[in-house]
């Protein structure tokens, strides 16, 4: 595995790993990441993809690739909080593993580079996280991460509701 920052290659991939969700979500309801309500469509994803690369241009957003056989397998991304500039000193991440792929180093390897990354642009970095994901609220504490709060029946699935969990780590 390598981390490496993100290319303009890696779309078509990351694309691959986010439409995967989908089916994800419809064999396993309580899979604890939150989508949108419809897969978007291709054109949607390169609009996503190219105000992501932006962003990354611009320093306002730090994006990180785990690649596997050169093909990335995971993302962690960290977006400037705003508009208000002065929320500009937070970041919000954002982590995603493809299925094959988690339980095997990836999410923390992702994880450490990107808040590494983030250091010197970033005061915090916060994040939400389902409350019923353990093992990715585990790895996000075991790099420092400090649960702060818990927003009841946050996510609404199929008429079941789940808990989310805010965590922030103070960069300073």
């Amino acid at each position: 595995m390598t981390v490496r920052e993100l290319a303009w290659g890696d779309m078509p991939s990351l694309v691959d790993n986010y439409w995967a969700l989908y089916d994800e979500v419809r064999d396993d309801p309580d899979l604890g990441i939150g989508l949108l309500p419809e897969r978007p469509t291709l054109g949607e994803e390169v609009k996503w993809f190219a105000d992501l690369f932006r962003r990354v241009q611009e320093g306002s957003c730090v994006a990180a690739v785990a690649e596997e056989d050169g093909k990335a397998v995971g993302l962690c991304s960290v977006h400037r909080r705003g508009p208000p500039q002065e929320f500009h000193h937070v970041g919000t991440l954002g982590l995603l593993v493809a299925r094959a792929y988690r339980g095997h180093g990836h999410g923390r390897a992702l994880l450490a580079h990107t808040i590494e990354r983030c250091r010197g642009r970033f005061e915090q970095v916060e994040l939400t996280v389902f409350l019923s994901n353990e093992p990715a609220r585990a790895l996000y504490r075991s790099v420092g991460f400090r649960p702060w709060g818990v927003e009841p029946r946050a996510i609404r699935r199929g008429g079941r509701y789940t808990d989310v969990e805010h965590m922030v780590l103070d960069l300073r």
